[in-house]
């Protein structure tokens, strides 16, 4: 039984470290400085000198309000923003990345 408790232990601190690594992203840092604290990212977006890295956070039991995407916003290779919200462009003439957080 102990083993049990456990294993499932094991599997829920594993399934929830991409939010707290967020909290070690800073402005500034460089795309291989991100990515060696939060790993590949899952998504990638590009437009000019701005990219957005997409990392999904699913927590082990699968459940839609488990779930959170968190964004990393870079330009010239440097973190601008980072959090959840949605990536969009400025306008469809500029290529401005920036992100709009979730209500």
């Amino acid at each position: 039984m102990r083993k049990i408790i456990l294993l499932v232990f094991v599997i829920l601190l594993a399934g929830c470290t991409t939010g707290e690594l967020m909290s070690d992203i800073q402005p500034g840092m460089t795309k291989d400085e991100v990515t060696s604290v939060l790993g590949r990212p899952d998504g990638y977006q590009s437009r000019g000198e701005f990219e957005a890295l997409k990392y999904s956070h699913r927590l082990v039991s699968g459940w839609a309000w488990d779930r959170a995407d968190y964004f990393v916003i870079l330009n010239a290779n440097k973190v601008v923003e980072y959090g959840t919200g949605e990536v969009r462009v400025k306008d469809m003439s500029s290529n401005v990345l920036f992100l709009v957080p979730l209500k």
